[in-house]
């Protein structure tokens, strides 16, 4: 099985899975959601507001293909970017933190390892991009359909922590100084690793293959 992770564009976009395709749950606020809906231009506002991010922000997702099959998806974007965030009751989102939106996992590629993925594949962007933090709206009752937010019990297993409580919606954090301090650990670990390698020195060379001086 061999996979890829690549960052969500408009030229992979409808590789998103129909639902999450012509979901605007994030991207509108409640108000303009339901008229897109009501106009059936939700794709457009989909398709608008990546566009928008990428333009303004830079790359706000990550797709990963399993033997070439999309097999999961994440999105995250600034608070600023995501109106939503600022209605729920746990909000809102830190000002030195981006928004972790959504991520889902096909149900056939379910206990592969990619939800983890996907996460550590995010931390990796957003701490190259000099993030502080990333924060995100857990689900602490998700159910059996897969929903526009990532459940709790799954962000903590991957490093996030409560900053605020509630019965369904907790919003969680996640400081990116670790990641860098593992970053580097890894450094100081090649470092060292190439400062105890010690390097052969060459024998000379036999003296009838020395040229003789002048």
């Amino acid at each position: 099985m061999s996979w890829h992770v690549a960052p969500i564009t408009l030229d992979n976009l409808d590789d998103l899975p129909k639902r999450c395709r012509r979901c605007v749950f994030w991207e509108l606020s409640e108000t303009l959601g339901k008229q897109a809906v009501e106009f059936g231009s939700v794709e457009l506002e989909k398709e608008a507001w990546v566009s928008e991010v990428l333009l303004e922000w830079g790359s706000c997702g990550r797709i990963v293909h399993v033997d070439g099959t999309p097999a999961g998806y994440v999105i995250y974007a600034p608070p600023s970017a995501s109106p939503r965030a600022a209605e729920l009751p746990t909000g809102p989102v830190s000002a030195d933190a981006v928004l972790l939106t959504t991520m889902q996992v096909m149900p056939e590629f379910a206990g592969e390892g990619l939800g983890r993925m996907l996460a550590q594949a995010v931390v990796r962007d957003l701490t190259r991009r000099g993030v502080k933090a990333i924060e995100v709206f857990g689900e602490a009752r998700p159910g059996t359909e897969p929903g526009c937010m990532i459940p709790a019990d799954f962000l903590r297993s991957v490093g996030f922590k409560t900053v605020r409580p509630h019965p369904r919606w907790p919003r969680l954090r996640m400081e990116l100084r670790s990641a860098m301090t593992w970053k580097e650990d890894v450094e100081a670990a090649l470092e060292q690793l190439l400062g105890s390698i010690t390097i052969p020195m060459q024998a000379p060379a036999p003296r009838d293959l020395v040229p003789a001086r002048s």
